[in-house]
């Protein structure tokens, strides 16, 4: 109510302001020459003041007399040539008013029905502990499942009502899933049926199953799971819960990136989750480092471009630019197709690529993936010495990263007259 009184009172000096200005008498204002006699009268007398106080002598103050009376004549012959001030038509000043208090009024009325006058402040703390709060209240795994499961057959009843029923899986299909289930329970330690079963699972619809097999694979490998393993299963347990990022995915996420902070699939889904928790701050940096690491065809690139800049308004940055995806480097294929090539068509299709590749890996970084397909490249172009280097650097990048090291020293070691140098 306090809001609505203050606002009232405003809104009332305003048009009381207005309204003085458009009531006042346009004639009421001296004209200049009326103005000019009145200056000339008040001299003459101040003349005879100065004459009787000793201050003028005669002869000085009787021509002084001549030459303000000279002045005072001309004044009072323009002020009779001056037209009479006209005052504003009383209908437009009416008009004028009636515009100015519907203007006000329609202020009250589009506010009433856009503006948020209830709404409390908000200060900074106050909305990082509400964000806090909403992190922490998360709904489990299960919960989130359930919840999910609901939801999907509801939709699937609404298709259905609707003439649109849900296609059912191909029965081959069907078939050989069964098979592959009797193959790993046979099995349950071969890491590829485990990998296949998670995969099918998924595509089946059966996310459960699908994130429980992608979580015994991690568990089979160990120390040697993967960050694309471990994105995965956050990947899986993310659509089980019907896009909502658990704490169970956030845990899985976070080993993805602990083992390679360049995973761009990572940072979008923990990036997702900082939005859904009401923290776009957080939320933008970690989608624009998403974009700067991933390749530009990459699934989730098109989402990020999509929204990141409405991200960054929320986020306080005014005046972002999203950065322009880097083409990824020279692909197996691409490397394959270039040894039928020419020569010279072989060294420019190599080049340009390379230095694509070599750009976004300065700039940007990337994969070990990355990091030997352009030594892999540079041999191909016969530049040894580049190579040693860049192998030097990416042998810094992944210390105490088994895997990633292994596959930057298998490109090191091949040689450029093999066919298909690139891993």
């Amino acid at each position: 109510m306090l809001f609505w009184i203050i606002c009232a009172t405003l809104v009332a000096a305003i048009a009381f302001a207005l309204a003085l200005t458009l009531i006042r008498p346009r004639g009421a204002s001296l004209p200049a020459a009326a103005q000019d006699l009145q200056v000339y009268r008040a001299q003459l007398a101040e003349v005879e003041r100065d004459l009787a106080r000793g201050v003028l002598g005669a002869e000085e103050a009787a021509r002084t007399r001549v030459e303000i009376s000279r002045r005072l004549l001309e004044a009072d012959r323009a002020a009779q040539a001056e037209p009479a001030a006209a005052e504003a038509p009383r209908g437009g000043t009416l008009v004028a008013a009636a515009l100015t208090v519907a203007a006000l009024s329609a202020t009250f009325v589009i506010y009433d029905r856009l503006g948020a006058a209830g709404l409390p402040d908000a200060p900074l703390a106050k909305r990082l502990a509400e964000a806090d709060t909403l992190y922490k209240a998360r709904p489990d795994q299960a919960a989130a499942e359930q919840t999910a499961a609901a939801d999907r057959k509801a939709v699937e009843a609404a298709a259905t009502a609707a003439g649109r029923p849900v296609p059912a899986p191909d029965p081959k299909f069907l078939e050989l899933m069964e098979r592959l289930r009797k193959a790993v329970a046979e099995r349950p330690n071969d890491p590829q049926g485990l990998a296949l079963l998670a995969e099918n699972e998924m595509a089946l619809g059966n996310s459960r199953a699908g994130w429980e097999a992608q979580r015994r694979l991690i568990a089979l490998k160990g120390d040697q799971a993967s960050a694309a393993d471990h994105t995965r299963l956050g990947e899986y347990l993310t659509i089980a819960a019907g896009g909502l990022v658990t704490a169970e995915a956030e845990a899985a996420f976070a080993r993805a990136l602990e083992l390679d902070p360049q995973d761009g699939l990572a940072l979008f889904y923990i990036g997702m989750m900082m939005g859904q928790n009401d923290r776009p701050d957080r939320a933008f940096r970690l989608w624009d480092a998403a974009l700067r690491v991933s390749p530009p065809d990459a699934p989730w690139v098109g989402v990020i471009a999509r929204d990141i800049e409405a991200l960054a308004f929320l986020a306080g940055e005014q005046e972002y630019t999203p950065p322009l995806p880097v083409p990824p480097g020279p692909t197996a294929e691409q490397m394959q197709a270039a040894e039928d090539m020419t020569p010279e068509d072989r060294q420019a299709m190599i080049r340009g690529m390379v230095d694509n590749l070599n750009a976004r890996l300065a700039n940007e970084g990337g994969s070990s993936e990355e990091w030997a397909r352009l030594i892999s490249a540079l041999l191909v172009l016969g530049e040894t010495e580049r190579a040693a280097a860049i192998t030097a650097e990416a042998r810094t990048k992944f210390t105490g990263r088994a895997e990633d090291l292994a596959r930057i020293e298998a490109a090191a070691a091949k040689s450029p007259d093999q066919p298909g140098a690139a891993p």
